[in-house]
């Protein structure tokens, strides 16, 4: 009869790291028409960033994303967001991470994000994640964004 391998009980605080690609989808702006990512420039981000875990439950974590914009040929990076934020396990592989959004461009905000973890390696995880930023101020109108992130947790 073979021994079952057994898995040491994670210990907190655990320290994560992340990297994904952030693809914005559709902007809502007062009562303006909906304006979709490709549809004329082609923004896309890349978070990366480091959880602090307390518990299986509560975390901390600090993302920094530098956001480049595409179109008439040419392509820069036009944005930087630092955005820190609470993380709240769910359970099943899903996590709500609620962050605070503070943007070079003289935006602010904030932006909850749904994320689950759909496959679990020994040494790292993929995710997906629905981030919905919620934007204010530097004389512009509010906005709301739907995006769609993937990435890998290590």
């Amino acid at each position: 009869m073979k021994g079952l391998a057994q898995q040491s009980p994670t210990t907190y605080p655990r320290i994560t790291g992340y990297v994904g690609i952030l693809h914005p989808l559709v902007t809502f702006t007062n009562g303006d028409k909906p304006h979709y990512n490709f549809d004329g420039v082609y923004t896309v981000g890349m978070p990366t960033g480091i959880n602090i875990w307390k518990s299986p439950k509560i975390g901390f974590s600090m993302e920094f994303v530098p956001l480049i914009r595409a179109g008439n040929g040419t392509s820069k990076m036009n944005n930087f967001l630092f955005h820190p934020g609470a993380l709240f396990g769910l359970g099943k592989g899903f996590t709500l991470a609620t962050r605070a959004a503070f943007e070079t461009s003289g935006r602010y905000g904030f932006t909850p994000v749904l994320n689950k973890i759909v496959k679990k390696n020994t040494n790292s995880s993929y995710f997906i994640a629905i981030p919905v930023p919620a934007r204010f101020g530097n004389d512009v109108p509010a906005s709301v964004t739907i995006g769609f992130q993937f990435g890998i947790i290590f």
